[in-house]
């Protein structure tokens, strides 16, 4: 039986629960009416529409909503006996933590300080940890509470203003001690937190003061008048290899002079040395400083770590030094060299004069279904490599649907467009699930068109090879229209859409790029305009089809922008066209292959091959087959083009996969 069939009987047959996870559920209007009512009607309204619904598998959500308004409500309040009987009957959902938190915000503006204490459970939040160290403080002084007072004062840096009284008693009882004033300071320092150093600095004797004001100076611009007072001894050190490391980041010749005329008079050991040359070395790589490889040889082995590593072969990759190339690779960990990256750099580098070992690793490359697997397979003309195992039987998602109500109160969250709340659920509920029941979890959730499901539980041992499921190709007709229209490979936009969104079509970044392909609204409205298309305003962005619209619109400008080269266009889209211009102009690309791997931003370099490798997946999820992603890179996808097959070895190293 399909599953959306199955979806359809189980409302039916499921009323206790899940019913409110289908579109055919009868109750779905009257509980998203009493919701509004929970949020937003005058309060005495509540009882009347609650009350048919006392069954319904989100009773609580009505209850919980209720309950913050009350709380929100300063003439009505809410009374603790509620709030309790709700904590009690709901621990185990999300909304009862978020509940609790609410009530105790409330009590601390109402300096209720007894129910406080009376509330109070173990949070993470500094607020409400130091409100109970107040609120206890309120009700006499102990010696268990000045031991959690100064435990508190070493468990961050910045901490709120409701741990003050207790910092204040426990100064008076003589426990804030020049100690621990200094341990708070190297905190804050390790945090970069200088404002915080300057607040604790007069708090310390006179000379202390100085040192650790100078101490915020330094870090804050590193020179060697800062230094010439300090003590000499191990926190002196700690604070000048942090502070140029800092300065390396910014300015690496700067922090090679300072460390010369420091590490002497401050008495650095190897290590600290080390330390500091790692970052110039590791700086002047990044930016692909002439001195870079001079600077890589002045790092003892023993400071080197994983990203040192990384760099050395990256930087000698952009001069075109193989053997230098190849060399840092061979002085990686083993963990690190096995990597299919540095594999398959390692191989294609041996190709000249090693034809024949270099082919080897690429038939073992080109048995793992990634990127370099891909393009160990396009090398060896071989068919690329891809094990996919079928969705579960409908039956393995009605067991999971009738055993866990978290699933089910996830899936009617998210029917009634609740993400945060569903989220919470379904994060909630995922622990619990063995792999069978979370993988039809997964598939009811993607029945229910909530596509990001698959993309972050299915992460993991044979769930990798559950393809379907991880490569959702909901909108299809008009992602195939929109990509048609603009001359884009509908297979390249679907595999952008999947990396910028996971098909989440409300999907909203920090910088406020929104829906399918995340757009920035000014970008939104530019394209709206030259396309001649009425421009709703930003919210029109979650709207599937005029996102699809207008990004592949602004994805083929940036083709064009880009001399028609996917591969540019796609680290364009992630990092914009100014640094891509600067790439080209340092490094123009020879090997194309090679130039994604000396992108200097790791975020734009593994975005660019995960795009790759995502459009080879929907290459096959669109016609079985795929353009061969060396092809494809560089934008040769025509009809002439012949499409890779994909068969399943004998053994597929999953973790491997994309």
């Amino acid at each position: 039986m399909p599953l959306r069939i199955v979806l359809v009987v189980l409302a039916m047959s499921m009323a206790a629960s899940a019913s409110a996870a289908t579109a055919s559920d009868p109750r779905r209007a009257a509980f998203l009416q009493a919701l509004d009512i929970a949020e937003h009607a005058p309060l005495a309204d509540y009882a009347a529409a609650a009350k048919p619904l006392a069954d319904h598998p989100l009773a609580a959500y009505l209850e919980y909503a209720h309950l913050r308004r009350r709380l929100a409500d300063r003439k009505a309040g809410a009374s603790p006996a509620a709030i309790e009987h709700f904590l009690h009957r709901h621990a185990a959902l999300p909304i009862a933590n978020e509940l609790r938190a609410t009530w105790l915000y409330d009590l601390i503006r109402r300096r209720d300080w007894p129910q406080y204490r009376h509330a109070y459970v173990e949070q993470s939040d500094p607020t409400l940890r130091c409100a109970a160290l107040h609120a206890r403080l309120a009700a006499g002084l102990d010696a268990a509470l000045l031991d959690d007072a100064q435990r508190e004062w070493l468990a961050g840096t910045s901490l709120p203003t409701q741990c003050d009284a207790v910092f204040l008693a426990l100064r008076a009882a003589g426990r804030l001690t020049r100690d621990l004033h200094w341990q708070r300071i190297d905190l804050a320092a390790a945090a970069n937190n200088l404002g915080l150093v300057r607040f604790l600095a007069p708090a310390l004797p006179a000379a202390e003061r100085k040192t650790a004001e100078s101490y915020a100076a330094f870090l804050a611009s590193p020179s060697q008048a800062a230094t010439t007072a300090w003590p000499r001894d191990a926190r002196s050190r700690r604070m000048a290899v942090s502070g140029l490391g800092a300065l390396a980041k910014r300015d690496p010749d700067a922090a090679e002079a300072l460390l010369s005329a420091l590490a002497t008079p401050l008495q650095f050991d190897d290590a600290e040395r080390g330390a500091v040359l790692n970052q110039i070395a590791l700086w002047s790589a990044a930016s692909y400083l002439p001195q870079a490889a001079q600077r890589f040889a002045r790092v003892p082995a023993a400071a080197y770590d994983e990203r040192l590593h990384e760099w050395r072969a990256r930087e000698a990759l952009a001069r075109g030094d193989n053997a230098a190339t190849r060399r840092a690779i061979a002085a990686m960990p083993e963990a690190q060299r096995v990597d299919p990256r540095w594999r398959y750099i390692d191989a294609r580098l041996r190709e000249p004069g090693d034809a024949t070992g270099a082919q080897a690793e690429f038939v073992v490359l080109a048995r793992e279904p990634n990127y370099y697997g891909f393009l160990a397979a396009d090398r060896l003309g071989q068919a690329y490599a891809l094990c996919p195992i079928a969705s579960p039987e409908a039956t393995a998602a009605e067991s999971v649907l009738a055993s866990h109500p978290a699933v089910q109160r996830a899936l009617a969250l998210h029917a009634i467009q609740r993400e945060a709340w569903a989220r919470r659920e379904w994060d909630a509920a995922l622990p619990a699930l063995d792999a069978a029941q979370r993988r039809a979890a997964v598939m009811l959730a993607d029945a229910q068109g909530w596509y990001d499901r698959a993309v972050f539980a299915l992460n993991r041992d044979d769930d990798l090879r559950l393809y379907a499921l991880r490569f959702p190709l909901p909108h299809a007709r008009a992602l195939r229209d929109e990509a048609k229209k603009n001359a884009l490979d509908p297979a390249w936009v679907a595999a952008l859409i999947r990396a910028e969104s996971a098909w989440r079509a409300d999907a909203r970044s920090h910088a406020d790029a929104r829906g399918l392909m995340q757009l920035l609204p000014g970008t939104a409205k530019m394209e709206a305009r030259r396309l001649g298309l009425g421009w709703r305003g930003s919210a029109s962005l979650s709207d599937p089809n005029t996102n699809l619209a207008l990004g592949t619109a602004h994805l083929a400008q940036m083709l064009a922008r880009h001399g028609g080269q996917p591969y540019l266009a796609t680290a364009a889209y992630n990092a914009g066209p100014a640094p891509v211009a600067r790439w080209l102009a340092q490094r123009p690309p020879q090997q194309i292959d090679l130039w994604i791997e000396t992108i200097p931003y790791r975020e734009t370099r593994d975005y660019v091959v995960r795009i790759l490798a995502f459009s080879a997946i929907y290459d096959w999820r669109l016609h079985g087959k795929a353009v061969p992603v060396t092809r494809r890179m560089r934008g040769d996808i025509g009809n002439s083009v012949k499409r890779r097959d994909f068969h399943c070895p004998s053994t597929e190293p999953a973790a491997s996969q994309p």
